[in-house]
């Protein structure tokens, strides 16, 4: 699994990947968990407004900061 936190390291994006990582943690699951912070890249997945919350190229969340909980019924 690829997880990929979009958005240029404001304090949302790094809250987002904290939480990301915690979900995958308590889930025991094996995921690659990447900082995509090229404008370029963010704008490619068609996003305007970050973070973004990315699951194997599928878009899942924009515009929000995502709890753990949030994040485990996202990826289940």
């Amino acid at each position: 699994m690829k997880i990929e936190i979009l958005g240029s390291g404001c304090p949302k994006c790094r809250q987002l990947y904290e939480n990301t990582e915690k979900a995958i943690k308590a889930m025991g699951l094996e995921a690659e968990v990447i900082k995509v912070e090229d404008i370029n890249k963010i704008t490619d997945y068609g996003i305007m407004m970050t973070p973004g919350f990315v699951v194997d190229g599928d878009v899942k969340s924009v515009g929000s900061v995502l709890s753990s909980d949030e994040i485990i019924a996202l990826i289940k």
